[in-house]
Protein backbone atom coordinates (compact mmCIF):
# COMPACT_ATOMS: atom_id res chain seq x y z
CA UNK A 1 0.00 0.00 0.00
CA UNK A 2 1.33 3.79 -0.62
CA UNK A 3 0.98 6.25 1.61
CA UNK A 4 -0.14 6.77 5.38
CA UNK A 5 -2.10 3.91 6.56
CA UNK A 6 -5.33 4.77 7.13
CA UNK A 7 -6.62 4.66 10.91
CA UNK A 8 -9.65 2.46 11.61
CA UNK A 9 -11.61 4.79 12.89
CA UNK A 10 -11.37 6.94 9.72
CA UNK A 11 -11.83 3.73 7.63
CA UNK A 12 -15.50 3.29 8.96
CA UNK A 13 -15.55 7.04 7.96
CA UNK A 14 -15.60 9.21 11.42
CA UNK A 15 -12.73 11.69 11.57
CA UNK A 16 -10.32 10.51 13.69
CA UNK A 17 -10.33 14.40 15.57
CA UNK A 18 -13.19 14.22 16.16
CA UNK A 19 -14.27 10.67 17.26
CA UNK A 20 -14.55 11.62 20.99
CA UNK A 21 -17.43 14.19 19.67
CA UNK A 22 -19.56 11.25 18.04
CA UNK A 23 -19.95 9.71 21.32
CA UNK A 24 -20.64 12.68 23.36
CA UNK A 25 -23.24 13.61 21.16
CA UNK A 26 -24.56 10.09 21.65
CA UNK A 27 -24.38 10.22 25.81
CA UNK A 28 -26.01 14.05 25.88
CA UNK A 29 -29.00 13.15 23.48
CA UNK A 30 -29.69 9.56 25.35
CA UNK A 31 -30.05 11.96 28.53
CA UNK A 32 -31.90 14.71 26.89
CA UNK A 33 -34.33 11.80 25.23
CA UNK A 34 -34.77 9.87 28.63
CA UNK A 35 -37.83 12.26 29.63
CA UNK A 36 -39.50 12.04 26.20
CA UNK A 37 -42.31 9.52 26.76
CA UNK A 38 -43.27 10.35 30.22
CA UNK A 39 -42.07 14.36 30.56
CA UNK A 40 -45.82 15.42 29.74
CA UNK A 41 -47.49 12.65 32.39
CA UNK A 42 -45.00 13.98 34.82
CA UNK A 43 -46.32 17.70 34.88
CA UNK A 44 -49.66 16.47 35.75
CA UNK A 45 -48.87 14.14 38.73
CA UNK A 46 -49.44 16.32 42.33
CA UNK A 47 -46.11 14.92 42.71
CA UNK A 48 -44.91 16.77 39.29
CA UNK A 49 -45.71 20.20 38.16
CA UNK A 50 -49.37 19.61 38.66
CA UNK A 51 -50.45 21.16 35.50
CA UNK A 52 -53.33 20.67 33.74
CA UNK A 53 -52.76 18.13 30.78
CA UNK A 54 -53.11 21.10 28.16
CA UNK A 55 -50.40 23.26 30.25
CA UNK A 56 -48.52 20.32 29.68
CA UNK A 57 -48.73 20.10 26.22
CA UNK A 58 -48.20 23.49 25.76
CA UNK A 59 -44.72 23.38 28.00
CA UNK A 60 -43.28 20.56 26.33
CA UNK A 61 -44.38 21.39 22.41
CA UNK A 62 -45.42 24.63 21.95
CA UNK A 63 -43.01 26.26 24.63
CA UNK A 64 -40.34 24.16 24.10
CA UNK A 65 -40.70 23.43 20.78
CA UNK A 66 -40.34 27.44 20.05
CA UNK A 67 -37.10 27.64 21.81
CA UNK A 68 -35.42 24.57 19.89
CA UNK A 69 -36.12 26.34 16.48
CA UNK A 70 -34.20 29.27 17.38
CA UNK A 71 -31.50 27.34 18.57
CA UNK A 72 -31.09 25.65 15.96
CA UNK A 73 -30.74 28.35 13.87
CA UNK A 74 -28.17 29.97 16.64
CA UNK A 75 -26.27 26.96 16.81
CA UNK A 76 -25.10 27.52 12.95
CA UNK A 77 -24.45 31.53 13.15
CA UNK A 78 -23.20 31.40 16.97
CA UNK A 79 -20.33 28.60 15.48
CA UNK A 80 -19.58 31.24 12.62
CA UNK A 81 -18.49 33.67 15.01
CA UNK A 82 -16.76 31.58 18.18
CA UNK A 83 -16.59 28.40 17.09
CA UNK A 84 -18.23 25.32 17.31
CA UNK A 85 -16.44 24.11 20.20
CA UNK A 86 -17.32 27.13 22.32
CA UNK A 87 -20.99 26.71 21.03
CA UNK A 88 -21.08 23.39 22.69
CA UNK A 89 -19.86 24.63 25.93
CA UNK A 90 -22.32 26.74 26.25
CA UNK A 91 -25.32 24.16 25.34
CA UNK A 92 -24.27 21.76 27.50
CA UNK A 93 -23.94 23.89 30.50
CA UNK A 94 -27.23 25.88 29.42
CA UNK A 95 -28.79 22.68 29.44
CA UNK A 96 -27.31 21.40 33.29
CA UNK A 97 -27.89 24.70 34.61
CA UNK A 98 -31.37 25.02 33.54
CA UNK A 99 -32.60 21.62 34.18
CA UNK A 100 -31.43 22.15 38.10
CA UNK A 101 -34.09 25.17 37.87
CA UNK A 102 -36.48 23.23 36.39
CA UNK A 103 -35.95 20.33 38.91
CA UNK A 104 -35.63 22.33 42.23
CA UNK A 105 -37.23 25.31 41.82
CA UNK A 106 -40.15 25.22 38.86
CA UNK A 107 -41.46 21.62 39.84
CA UNK A 108 -41.34 22.31 43.78
CA UNK A 109 -43.20 25.39 43.45
CA UNK A 110 -45.91 24.14 40.65
CA UNK A 111 -46.27 27.38 39.34
CA UNK A 112 -46.81 27.14 35.65
CA UNK A 113 -45.58 30.28 34.43
CA UNK A 114 -42.08 29.89 36.33
CA UNK A 115 -42.12 26.06 34.47
CA UNK A 116 -42.75 27.27 30.69
CA UNK A 117 -40.16 29.81 31.47
CA UNK A 118 -37.28 27.23 33.07
CA UNK A 119 -38.48 24.40 30.54
CA UNK A 120 -38.60 26.49 27.64
CA UNK A 121 -35.16 28.27 28.11
CA UNK A 122 -33.88 24.75 28.59
CA UNK A 123 -35.37 24.01 24.85
CA UNK A 124 -32.37 26.31 24.17
CA UNK A 125 -29.53 23.86 25.34
CA UNK A 126 -29.96 20.68 23.12
CA UNK A 127 -29.61 21.97 19.75
CA UNK A 128 -26.70 24.34 20.56
CA UNK A 129 -24.41 21.26 21.67
CA UNK A 130 -25.30 18.63 19.21
CA UNK A 131 -25.91 20.94 16.02
CA UNK A 132 -22.44 23.00 16.89
CA UNK A 133 -21.03 19.52 16.47
CA UNK A 134 -22.74 18.80 13.37
CA UNK A 135 -21.18 22.21 12.01
CA UNK A 136 -17.44 21.19 13.40
CA UNK A 137 -17.85 17.54 11.55
CA UNK A 138 -18.63 19.49 8.32
CA UNK A 139 -16.66 21.75 8.06
CA UNK A 140 -13.51 20.03 9.21
CA UNK A 141 -13.97 16.45 7.55
CA UNK A 142 -12.78 15.64 4.00
CA UNK A 143 -15.00 16.05 1.13
CA UNK A 144 -14.64 12.82 0.15
CA UNK A 145 -16.42 11.40 3.47
CA UNK A 146 -19.03 14.28 4.53
CA UNK A 147 -21.72 12.00 3.76
CA UNK A 148 -20.84 9.42 5.88
CA UNK A 149 -19.69 12.07 8.41
CA UNK A 150 -23.23 13.26 8.63
CA UNK A 151 -24.83 9.53 8.61
CA UNK A 152 -22.50 9.16 11.87
CA UNK A 153 -23.87 12.50 13.44
CA UNK A 154 -27.96 11.24 12.78
CA UNK A 155 -26.92 7.95 14.03
CA UNK A 156 -25.71 9.21 17.06
CA UNK A 157 -28.40 12.07 17.74
CA UNK A 158 -31.29 9.81 16.56
CA UNK A 159 -29.95 6.68 18.36
CA UNK A 160 -29.88 8.87 21.68
CA UNK A 161 -33.27 10.63 21.10
CA UNK A 162 -35.64 9.26 21.38
CA UNK A 163 -34.44 5.81 20.85
CA UNK A 164 -32.09 4.34 23.73
CA UNK A 165 -33.38 7.64 25.71
CA UNK A 166 -36.79 5.54 26.01
CA UNK A 167 -34.99 2.55 26.85
CA UNK A 168 -33.04 4.11 29.53
CA UNK A 169 -36.24 5.68 30.97
CA UNK A 170 -38.66 2.07 30.28
CA UNK A 171 -35.74 0.71 32.21
CA UNK A 172 -35.42 2.93 35.04
CA UNK A 173 -38.73 3.16 35.93
CA UNK A 174 -39.83 -0.30 34.84
CA UNK A 175 -37.41 -2.82 36.33
CA UNK A 176 -35.53 -0.37 38.24
CA UNK A 177 -38.74 1.05 40.18
CA UNK A 178 -37.08 4.59 40.20
CA UNK A 179 -39.59 7.63 40.77
CA UNK A 180 -40.06 9.99 37.25
CA UNK A 181 -38.49 12.68 39.55
CA UNK A 182 -35.18 10.50 39.69
CA UNK A 183 -35.73 9.46 36.26
CA UNK A 184 -35.20 13.05 35.43
CA UNK A 185 -31.96 13.47 37.50
CA UNK A 186 -30.98 10.26 35.71
CA UNK A 187 -31.34 12.14 32.22
CA UNK A 188 -29.29 15.34 34.05
CA UNK A 189 -26.46 12.91 34.44
CA UNK A 190 -26.12 11.70 31.71
CA UNK A 191 -25.93 14.65 29.70
CA UNK A 192 -23.64 16.63 31.75
CA UNK A 193 -21.50 13.41 30.72
CA UNK A 194 -22.13 13.45 27.51
CA UNK A 195 -21.93 17.37 27.44
CA UNK A 196 -17.78 16.48 29.18
CA UNK A 197 -16.96 13.73 26.97
CA UNK A 198 -17.63 16.31 23.74
CA UNK A 199 -16.07 19.21 24.89
CA UNK A 200 -13.23 18.32 26.70
CA UNK A 201 -12.19 14.98 24.95
CA UNK A 202 -12.26 16.41 21.34
CA UNK A 203 -9.44 18.69 21.45
CA UNK A 204 -8.87 20.19 17.78
CA UNK A 205 -7.76 23.80 17.95
CA UNK A 206 -10.33 24.28 14.81
CA UNK A 207 -13.26 24.47 16.80
CA UNK A 208 -12.45 27.36 18.82
CA UNK A 209 -11.63 29.76 15.98
CA UNK A 210 -14.99 31.25 13.54
CA UNK A 211 -15.62 29.57 10.47
CA UNK A 212 -13.82 32.62 8.23
CA UNK A 213 -11.24 33.00 6.37
CA UNK A 214 -8.80 35.71 6.84
CA UNK A 215 -10.44 38.17 4.61
CA UNK A 216 -13.42 38.68 7.15
CA UNK A 217 -13.15 41.94 8.72
CA UNK A 218 -13.82 41.04 12.78
CA UNK A 219 -14.61 37.69 12.74
CA UNK A 220 -16.11 37.50 16.18
CA UNK A 221 -18.13 40.31 15.53
CA UNK A 222 -21.76 39.56 17.07
CA UNK A 223 -23.24 41.67 14.15
CA UNK A 224 -22.41 38.47 12.35
CA UNK A 225 -25.01 36.80 13.90
CA UNK A 226 -27.23 38.07 11.00
CA UNK A 227 -24.88 38.85 8.15
CA UNK A 228 -25.68 35.18 7.50
CA UNK A 229 -29.40 35.51 6.98
CA UNK A 230 -28.59 37.63 3.19
CA UNK A 231 -27.45 33.97 2.24
CA UNK A 232 -31.41 32.92 1.25
CA UNK A 233 -31.44 35.68 -1.46
CA UNK A 234 -27.70 35.06 -2.10
CA UNK A 235 -27.69 31.83 -3.10
CA UNK A 236 -31.14 30.27 -4.03
CA UNK A 237 -29.91 27.01 -3.48
CA UNK A 238 -29.73 27.56 0.49
CA UNK A 239 -33.46 28.66 0.39
CA UNK A 240 -34.20 25.22 -1.36
CA UNK A 241 -32.51 23.22 0.88
CA UNK A 242 -33.66 24.62 4.09
CA UNK A 243 -37.06 24.03 2.30
CA UNK A 244 -36.10 20.43 1.69
CA UNK A 245 -35.08 19.99 5.13
CA UNK A 246 -38.53 21.26 6.99
CA UNK A 247 -40.49 18.77 4.40
CA UNK A 248 -37.57 15.95 5.33
CA UNK A 249 -39.24 15.24 8.72
CA UNK A 250 -42.41 17.19 9.00
CA UNK A 251 -44.46 13.95 8.09
CA UNK A 252 -42.59 12.14 11.22
CA UNK A 253 -43.68 14.59 13.27
CA UNK A 254 -47.12 14.78 11.65
CA UNK A 255 -47.99 11.04 11.80
CA UNK A 256 -47.45 10.05 15.49
CA UNK A 257 -49.14 13.34 16.15
CA UNK A 258 -52.20 12.10 14.26
CA UNK A 259 -52.29 8.40 14.63
CA UNK A 260 -53.60 7.95 17.78
CA UNK A 261 -56.59 9.51 16.74
CA UNK A 262 -56.71 7.79 13.77
CA UNK A 263 -56.01 3.87 14.15
CA UNK A 264 -55.05 4.00 17.66
CA UNK A 265 -57.41 4.18 20.83
CA UNK A 266 -58.48 7.81 20.30
CA UNK A 267 -59.58 7.26 16.70
CA UNK A 268 -63.66 6.38 16.37
CA UNK A 269 -64.75 3.20 17.32
CA UNK A 270 -61.11 2.79 19.03
CA UNK A 271 -59.31 2.28 16.43
CA UNK A 272 -57.10 -1.15 15.67
CA UNK A 273 -53.95 -0.16 17.96
CA UNK A 274 -53.69 0.27 21.79
CA UNK A 275 -52.12 3.31 23.26
CA UNK A 276 -48.90 0.50 24.02
CA UNK A 277 -48.84 -0.55 19.93
CA UNK A 278 -48.43 2.88 18.57
CA UNK A 279 -45.80 3.50 21.10
CA UNK A 280 -44.40 0.32 19.53
CA UNK A 281 -44.82 1.55 16.43
CA UNK A 282 -42.98 4.56 16.61
CA UNK A 283 -39.81 2.98 18.46
CA UNK A 284 -39.70 0.24 15.59
CA UNK A 285 -39.70 3.22 13.23
CA UNK A 286 -37.34 4.92 14.64
CA UNK A 287 -35.00 2.32 15.23
CA UNK A 288 -34.93 0.97 11.49
CA UNK A 289 -34.49 4.85 10.84
CA UNK A 290 -31.25 5.03 12.84
CA UNK A 291 -29.64 1.87 11.27
CA UNK A 292 -30.34 3.63 7.47
CA UNK A 293 -28.97 6.68 8.89
CA UNK A 294 -25.71 5.22 8.88
CA UNK A 295 -26.12 3.26 5.42
CA UNK A 296 -27.49 6.19 3.37
CA UNK A 297 -24.53 8.45 5.01
CA UNK A 298 -21.92 6.09 3.57
CA UNK A 299 -24.21 5.56 0.40
CA UNK A 300 -24.24 9.06 -0.87
CA UNK A 301 -20.66 9.33 -0.78
CA UNK A 302 -20.86 6.76 -3.62
CA UNK A 303 -24.05 7.85 -5.68
CA UNK A 304 -24.07 11.03 -4.95
CA UNK A 305 -25.80 13.28 -2.42
CA UNK A 306 -28.19 14.97 -3.86
CA UNK A 307 -29.08 11.98 -6.01
CA UNK A 308 -29.88 10.16 -2.50
CA UNK A 309 -31.84 13.27 -1.20
CA UNK A 310 -33.80 13.11 -4.59
CA UNK A 311 -34.70 9.73 -5.79
CA UNK A 312 -34.26 7.93 -1.82
CA UNK A 313 -35.02 10.78 0.13
CA UNK A 314 -37.84 12.73 -1.51
CA UNK A 315 -39.23 10.42 -4.18
CA UNK A 316 -39.35 7.65 -1.46
CA UNK A 317 -41.20 9.21 1.13
CA UNK A 318 -43.39 10.28 -1.13
CA UNK A 319 -44.30 6.59 -1.88
CA UNK A 320 -43.97 5.26 1.72
CA UNK A 321 -46.29 8.49 3.27
CA UNK A 322 -49.40 7.43 2.09
CA UNK A 323 -48.68 3.31 1.67
CA UNK A 324 -47.61 3.70 5.27
CA UNK A 325 -51.28 5.00 6.12
CA UNK A 326 -53.56 3.49 3.63
CA UNK A 327 -51.85 0.01 4.32
CA UNK A 328 -52.66 0.88 7.89
CA UNK A 329 -56.08 1.76 7.95
CA UNK A 330 -56.89 -0.41 4.88
CA UNK A 331 -55.28 -3.82 6.55
CA UNK A 332 -56.65 -3.24 10.27
CA UNK A 333 -53.13 -5.56 10.84
CA UNK A 334 -50.20 -4.38 13.62
CA UNK A 335 -48.09 -6.51 11.58
CA UNK A 336 -48.40 -4.75 8.32
CA UNK A 337 -48.31 -0.90 9.90
CA UNK A 338 -45.16 -1.78 11.25
CA UNK A 339 -43.94 -3.22 8.11
CA UNK A 340 -45.16 0.21 6.09
CA UNK A 341 -43.69 2.47 9.31
CA UNK A 342 -39.93 0.82 8.83
CA UNK A 343 -40.32 1.34 4.75
CA UNK A 344 -40.88 5.11 5.86
CA UNK A 345 -37.72 5.16 8.44
CA UNK A 346 -35.99 3.58 5.66
CA UNK A 347 -36.29 6.06 3.45
CA UNK A 348 -36.19 8.90 5.74
CA UNK A 349 -32.83 8.49 6.30
CA UNK A 350 -32.47 9.38 2.19
CA UNK A 351 -32.22 12.78 2.89
CA UNK A 352 -29.08 12.33 5.57
CA UNK A 353 -26.68 13.64 2.53
CA UNK A 354 -28.33 17.04 2.59
CA UNK A 355 -26.34 17.85 5.82
CA UNK A 356 -22.93 17.34 3.43
CA UNK A 357 -24.30 19.10 0.52
CA UNK A 358 -25.36 22.22 1.94
CA UNK A 359 -22.10 23.07 3.85
CA UNK A 360 -20.44 21.97 0.46
CA UNK A 361 -22.74 24.51 -1.87
CA UNK A 362 -21.37 27.41 -0.28
CA UNK A 363 -18.03 29.64 0.40
CA UNK A 364 -16.20 28.91 4.00
CA UNK A 365 -17.44 32.50 4.95
CA UNK A 366 -21.08 31.01 4.67
CA UNK A 367 -20.89 27.77 5.60
CA UNK A 368 -22.21 28.36 8.88
CA UNK A 369 -24.85 30.46 7.26
CA UNK A 370 -25.80 27.50 5.63
CA UNK A 371 -26.00 24.86 8.70
CA UNK A 372 -27.79 27.36 10.46
CA UNK A 373 -30.75 27.16 7.60
CA UNK A 374 -30.28 23.20 7.71
CA UNK A 375 -30.42 23.16 11.52
CA UNK A 376 -33.32 25.78 11.37
CA UNK A 377 -35.36 23.50 9.10
CA UNK A 378 -34.97 20.39 11.31
CA UNK A 379 -36.82 22.58 13.93
CA UNK A 380 -39.66 23.83 11.69
CA UNK A 381 -40.48 20.44 11.07
CA UNK A 382 -41.95 19.64 14.46
CA UNK A 383 -44.30 22.94 13.87
CA UNK A 384 -44.97 22.34 10.19
CA UNK A 385 -46.00 18.34 10.58
CA UNK A 386 -48.24 18.90 12.80
CA UNK A 387 -49.87 22.42 11.26
CA UNK A 388 -50.46 20.15 8.26
CA UNK A 389 -52.59 17.34 10.40
CA UNK A 390 -54.26 20.64 11.97
CA UNK A 391 -55.14 21.91 8.62
CA UNK A 392 -55.97 18.79 6.24
CA UNK A 393 -57.22 16.49 8.57
CA UNK A 394 -60.93 18.66 9.50
CA UNK A 395 -61.42 18.65 5.38
CA UNK A 396 -60.70 15.07 5.05
CA UNK A 397 -59.42 13.23 7.76
CA UNK A 398 -56.23 11.13 7.92
CA UNK A 399 -56.28 10.39 3.97
CA UNK A 400 -56.17 14.23 3.19
CA UNK A 401 -52.83 14.12 5.32
CA UNK A 402 -51.01 11.20 3.80
CA UNK A 403 -51.79 13.07 0.72
CA UNK A 404 -50.84 16.13 1.37
CA UNK A 405 -47.50 14.87 3.11
CA UNK A 406 -47.20 13.09 -0.24
CA UNK A 407 -47.24 16.44 -2.66
CA UNK A 408 -44.84 18.26 -0.24
CA UNK A 409 -42.23 15.66 -0.88
CA UNK A 410 -42.86 15.62 -4.56
CA UNK A 411 -42.40 19.85 -4.52
CA UNK A 412 -39.38 19.37 -2.82
CA UNK A 413 -37.99 16.52 -4.88
CA UNK A 414 -38.46 18.91 -7.68
CA UNK A 415 -36.38 21.72 -5.30
CA UNK A 416 -33.78 18.80 -4.78
CA UNK A 417 -32.66 19.02 -8.67
CA UNK A 418 -31.13 22.20 -8.22
CA UNK A 419 -29.43 21.49 -5.13
CA UNK A 420 -25.98 20.90 -7.37
CA UNK A 421 -22.43 21.61 -6.23
CA UNK A 422 -19.02 20.38 -7.54
CA UNK A 423 -18.11 18.90 -4.41
CA UNK A 424 -21.18 16.40 -4.90
CA UNK A 425 -19.97 12.73 -5.53
CA UNK A 426 -22.20 12.27 -8.10
CA UNK A 427 -21.49 15.35 -9.98
CA UNK A 428 -17.51 14.86 -10.39
CA UNK A 429 -16.87 11.14 -9.91
CA UNK A 430 -15.71 11.44 -5.82
CA UNK A 431 -17.27 8.26 -5.44
CA UNK A 432 -15.49 6.33 -7.86
CA UNK A 433 -12.04 8.01 -5.96
CA UNK A 434 -13.36 6.94 -3.08
CA UNK A 435 -13.65 3.66 -3.94
CA UNK A 436 -10.42 3.62 -5.03
CA UNK A 437 -9.21 4.90 -1.69
CA UNK A 438 -11.05 2.60 0.15
CA UNK A 439 -9.44 -0.08 -2.02
CA UNK A 440 -5.56 0.83 -1.13
CA UNK A 441 -6.22 1.58 2.16
CA UNK A 442 -7.20 -1.87 2.28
Amino acid sequence: MNGERVHWIERIGIPRHLAWGFLGVLIFMIGDGVEVTYLTRFLTLPSGGGLSGSEAGFATVTVYGIAVLIASWFSGTLSTVWGPRRVMWLGAAWWVIFEILFLAVAIPTKNATLIYLIYGLRGFAYPLFAFAFLVWAQITSKEHMRGTVAGWFWFAFTGGLPTLGSGIAALAIGPFGMSLYDTMVLSLILVAAGGLIGCVAVNDPSGTRPIADETVANPRSLKRLFEGVDILWRDKRVLAGGLVRIVNTAPEYGFFAMFPFTIGPGAPGGGFLSTSQVAELATIAYGANIAANLFFGIFGDFFGWRRTVTWFGCVGCAIATPLWYFAAVGSHSFGVTVACGVIYGILLAGFVPLSALMPSMVTLNDKGASLAILNLGAGGAAFIGPAIVTLFYPVGGGAAVAIAFCVLYLIVAVLSVFLKDASDPGEQGIGARRRTELARSG
